[in-house]
């Protein structure tokens, strides 16, 4: 074969090779962001208020955005988390922390309340779930681990009497973390129970009374 049929052979690839070359460039892939603020939109459209369950519940605050990654955050982002849910925190009203540890197990003990089957009509109290994720009581067997064990809680703080001077920093702190757990942990899994209005004021001295009362069997 001639030099001039092996240029003219040729000629036919080298055009198919410009042509592909040529062509429309690859579609950029969206970044993290685009797909962040798509999925935003989506789940935007889509949830509508249904009973008690407000569509406004899927806008995050600080401390539900800059935990809802696989990454902790930043120690700067967790520290303004921190300081914005000790600024939610509201104390008791007449410095009473404390009410009836009785009552306060069977909140821990219930499960009922801030479901999409429950409505503004109902009129049981919320319950705490609290043994979902603690020990609390030496009698109760079943419990979940995802907190630590609370049992003896007040009693390891050296909690003797309630209304000593020395046991209110444990008795604030606790009040603090029942109301808003993201006070001491920015990524806390505990529920916010006063900040988000699952328990009211009353309901949470009685848990703090469970928790802290030498009376308390969780302290026996």
């Amino acid at each position: 074969m001639s030099k001039k049929t092996l240029l003219l052979a040729a000629v036919p690839a080298a055009v198919l090779l410009a042509a592909c070359a040529s062509g429309p460039a690859p579609m950029a892939l969206p970044s993290a962001a685009e797909l962040d603020a798509e999925a935003n939109r989506l789940i935007v459209a889509a949830f509508r208020d249904q009973g008690i369950a407000k569509a406004e519940r899927i806008r995050q605050d600080l401390g539900q955005s800059a935990c809802s990654s696989d990454k902790e955050p930043a120690e700067p982002v967790s520290n303004e988390v921190m300081a914005q849910a000790k600024s939610t925190v509201k104390w008791p009203t007449g410095g009473f922390y404390l009410g009836d540890w009785r009552e306060g197990e069977r909140i821990a003990q219930s499960g009922r309340g801030l479901t999409w089957t429950d409505n503004s009509a109902a009129t049981s109290a919320n319950g705490g779930s609290c043994y979902n994720c603690h020990q609390i009581s030496k009698e109760e067997i079943s419990f979940g681990t995802i907190g630590p064990s609370l049992y003896n809680y007040g009693k390891n703080r050296g909690v003797r009497d309630v209304l000593a001077p020395t046991s209110q920093p444990i008795i604030e702190y606790t009040w603090m973390k029942i109301w808003n757990s993201k006070t001491y942990n920015a990524c806390s899994n505990m529920p916010r129970f006063g900040h988000m209005g699952i328990l009211d004021e009353k309901q949470i001295a009685h848990v703090m009374a469970l928790l802290l009362d030498p009376k308390s069997p969780v302290n026996q």
